[in-house]
């Protein structure tokens, strides 16, 4: 199993048996707030999401990312690495993306836990560009994003919830 290690955090893959903890986080309006719709999930939507993406690192070997605190276990958001659908006009692409409880904000979980998931894009997957699709007004994602040194590509909508959104890439050195 891919386990990915930082110096607080432990990154392993998504499984279906990560819906319960991982609901408080998707179903938080704040959490929520910039990411797809803008809707809080519910658990049975989680559920769902995990199931799939334990599917996908069945299929691919790749996907998304349970992040858990070394000290406590506790589930603490995701690392996401993904293929962008929802933005057709960037594809062929693979996103990260960052999801962090609320309650854990401010502590620098979602660079470090993003910085994980671009090294193993890079070294693993042998990937040589990312991308981040920002909503606009997500002023925190755009510094995490900013923090991976990524740059602004361009800026879009999603069309499916017509969102304004920024998109970041980093290429591969080397």
């Amino acid at each position: 199993m891919t386990v990915l290690e930082t110096e607080r955090l432990l990154l392993r893959p998504l499984a279906a048996g990560d819906a319960a903890a991982l609901a408080p986080v998707n179903a938080d309006p704040e959490v929520m707030r910039y990411i797809g719709s803008g809707e809080p999930r519910t658990l049975e939507q989680t559920e769902a999401l995990c199931a799939k993406a334990a599917a996908h690192w069945n299929e691919h070997g790749w996907g998304a990312f349970a992040v858990t605190e070394r000290a406590t276990g506790d589930l603490v958001g995701l690392g996401i690495l993904a293929t962008p659908s929802f933005l057709p006009e960037i594809l062929p692409a693979t996103e990260v993306g960052w999801r962090v409880a609320r309650d854990r904000w401010g502590r620098g979980y979602a660079p470090e836990a993003a910085r994980a998931v671009v090294g193993f894009a890079f070294g693993e997957l042998g990937l040589d560009r990312v991308v981040s699709c920002i909503h606009a007004d997500n002023a925190a994602s755009v510094r995490v994003a900013e923090k991976l040194g990524m740059s602004l590509e361009r800026e879009t909508v999603v069309p499916v919830h017509e969102v304004p959104c920024r998109v970041y890439e980093k290429r591969s050195v080397g």
